[in-house]
């Protein structure tokens, strides 16, 4: 149902002839922002759907009409590339993050990631928010990373599995789990929630956001991926807590 819904909102921004995006859930207050000044160029303004990189990617592949799609990592850039689904030589490089662990900030703990550091102690009978880490970017770097630091085995059977990173985020904004792990730009779109402790960087791989037009875009969806890497973007996505790509 979820799908059918994107794909309608698609069919109907396509139809008012404005670039549908396709983005990872964890873009959404910085990419609001960044489209919002779009008009300002004289464009018509972007219609964004976010949701997590594979769910966005089986809908691209399932033949929903998008022009643009952000991935949160490279493997589901790479699924649709080889799907043969991107536009040639549109492919780049956007954006960069990093991961956290983050509690309520109304039960507020620092437990910094370390191998074997005692998160199944702390968490007791509780569980863990994490986005789905099978399939959604966010649960997979913290999957990982858990594995990194000899972890995983200990806590995977409580692990509260979440359809994007935003929900797992809403799990622990709401204290309904005492502990989430998801993007530094997650926790700062989010005063309910305090970062409880950083991943090491080599813990997980790098975590890019790839861009790329798709095949069959509409004219002007190249002007719009430029608008996005072009400085104006630049300077909102920083501020969001975004590293930006060369």
């Amino acid at each position: 149902m979820r799908w059918l819904v994107v794909a309608a909102l698609a069919l109907a921004a396509s139809a008012a002839n404005a670039q549908v995006v396709f983005a990872a859930a964890s873009l959404k207050n910085a990419l609001d922002e960044v489209v919002f000044l779009y008009p300002g160029e004289g464009n018509t303004r972007p219609v964004v759907s976010y949701g997590s990189s594979s769910s966005l990617a089986k809908q691209i592949e399932n033949g929903a009409p998008a022009d643009l799609f952000i991935s949160a990592d490279l493997d589901w850039m790479d699924y649709v590339e080889k799907k043969g689904l991107l536009a040639p030589g549109t492919r780049r490089n956007l954006l960069g993050n990093q991961l956290v662990l983050i509690a309520p900030r109304s039960r507020p703990v620092k437990l910094q990631p370390a191998p074997g550091f005692p998160i199944a102690a702390y968490l007791k009978n509780e569980r863990i928010a994490l986005a789905e880490p099978g399939s959604v970017p966010a649960g997979k770097y913290a999957r990982a990373a858990f594995e990194k630091l000899g972890v995983w085995e200990q806590i995977s059977g409580k692990v509260a599995a979440a359809e994007n990173v935003r929900a797992a985020l809403l799990l622990v904004a709401r204290a309904e789990a005492p502990l989430g792990v998801v993007y530094q730009t997650d926790a700062n779109a989010e005063p309910d929630v305090m970062v409880a402790g950083v991943f090491p960087a080599d813990t997980h791989a790098p975590i890019v956001y790839p861009a790329a037009m798709l095949k069959g875009a509409k004219p002007g969806a190249g002007a719009l991926l430029e608008f996005l890497a072009g400085a104006q973007a630049r300077r909102i996505f920083e501020k969001h807590g975004f590293s930006v790509s060369p």
